[in-house]
């Protein structure tokens, strides 16, 4: 199942936590090809404590042959594995933050796992390195393209090319 995970970092170095994440979720069993990398993106936050780090971030589509709480369950052994907590703050400082944007057109509304991602057509940071890889897909749920939904976003906050290869 054609899968994207939306990767972000703004604790320690921000660049090699994305590199260990995307080497991880490489590696995980039932990844399969093609596996796809956007660029890494220089944000600012969004919704943090003042004072906040800008955020790396970056979006990578892979195929997943097994069910979307097993790679829930496996993206959250990879935060945990990177130092981020299990208990944390909402939008506190992170070192990873790997968030399931979507799983082929599953639709979910459940507490444990709400699909596509319910902010996922609101935030420059994802849809920007998304739509380097998907510009005409339309995410579940919604009617317009990436290419379409970043268009009608505000330019800010900034979203910038940080590294085209990674």
């Amino acid at each position: 199942m054609r899968t994207a995970i939306a990767l972000g970092s703004n604790l320690g170095g921000r660049l090699q936590n994305l590199q260990r994440a995307r080497d991880e979720l490489r590696a995980l069993h039932r990844v399969g090809e093609p596996f796809c990398c956007s660029s890494v993106y220089e944000t600012e936050p969004v919704a943090c404590a003042p004072g906040a780090q800008t955020f790396l971030n970056a979006v990578v589509e892979l195929d997943f042959n097994g069910q979307p709480r097993e790679l829930l369950e496996a993206l959250l052994r990879i935060e945990m594995h990177l130092g981020r907590h299990a208990t944390r703050e909402r939008n506190a400082p992170r070192t990873i933050d790997l968030d399931l944007i979507y799983f082929g057109d599953l639709q979910s509304n459940a507490p444990a796992l709400t699909m596509p991602h319910p902010r996922a057509h609101e935030r420059r940071f994802v849809l920007q390195p998304l739509h380097e890889l998907r510009p005409d897909f339309v995410l579940p749920g919604q009617r317009e393209s990436v290419a379409a939904l970043l268009g009608k976003l505000p330019p800010s906050p900034a979203v910038d090319v940080f590294a085209r290869s990674w």
